[in-house]
């Protein structure tokens, strides 16, 4: 990655607010809005995500989206495991 450490935490920064914007358009598929205003807020949580995107990848190159598809990941691996985790404690 270029820029090594001085971007570090600016990389894991922008990392952060991505995963959060894809977190709060996937909760917009399941939430109460329905139609017009729920398609209007998933779009303007992708539009974010774009813009962080962007500046990712003005740090890091061609090497945004593989960070940015490992990070996803790894939330959503996460979020499976702690929701199996609050299962088999109901259990």
């Amino acid at each position: 990655m270029p820029g090594g450490d001085e971007h570090g935490s600016e990389v894991a920064c922008l990392l952060r607010q991505i995963s959060a914007e894809y977190g709060s358009a996937r909760l917009g598929l399941s939430g109460l809005a329905h139609g017009v205003s729920q398609h209007r807020f998933i779009t303007q949580r992708m539009e974010r995500m774009y813009e962080l995107h962007v500046q990712l990848h003005a740090m890091v190159g061609e090497e945004a989206v593989a960070l940015i598809a490992t990070h996803l990941d790894q939330a959503e691996q996460g979020a499976a495991e702690g929701a199996n985790q609050k299962a088999s404690f109901a259990t």
